[in-house]
């Protein structure tokens, strides 16, 4: 039987419920970067209506933006609560990454700040108000 580490593929991945798909692809793509591997519309879903999925990735990552059709959708949490905070992206150099995501029209909500001169770090957001943190580490 093989290990769990050789069962992994090394990457990693989540899944993003919009209620503007278009603009968060846009975001996706055209500012971090990802790459649209499959686009998906699943009839009927779990929910009962139809499920859009675009499948992106980045290097080893994954995300799916999801976008229920018709349903209704509890907005995001505003605050901390307890389960998923954020996603992370690692950047080689964090002047040149605020530089290019200010000249893509995106604002820090957060930072750079260093830490322990180990690792600088930052957070955007995505255009639903998910929290993402950029890190350079040194």
């Amino acid at each position: 039987p093989n290990t769990w580490g050789q069962i992994l593929n090394n990457h990693i991945g989540g899944e993003i419920v919009t209620n503007d798909l278009d603009r968060t692809v846009d975001f996706y793509t055209n500012v971090l970067g990802f790459n649209t591997k499959l686009t998906q519309r699943i009839d009927p879903s779990s929910l009962g209506v139809p499920i859009n999925i675009v499948y992106l990735k980045l290097g080893g990552s994954a995300v799916e933006l999801i976008w229920y059709e018709g349903a209704a959708i509890a907005p995001a949490p505003t605050g901390e609560q307890l389960g998923y905070r954020m996603m992370a992206i690692e950047v080689e150099d964090m002047t040149e990454a605020v530089a290019y995501l200010k000249a893509k029209g995106v604002d820090l909500s957060w930072g750079p700040r260093v830490f322990e001169d180990r690792y600088a770090r930052a957070e955007i957001r995505d255009p639903n108000g998910n929290r993402i943190e950029l890190r350079q580490w040194f």
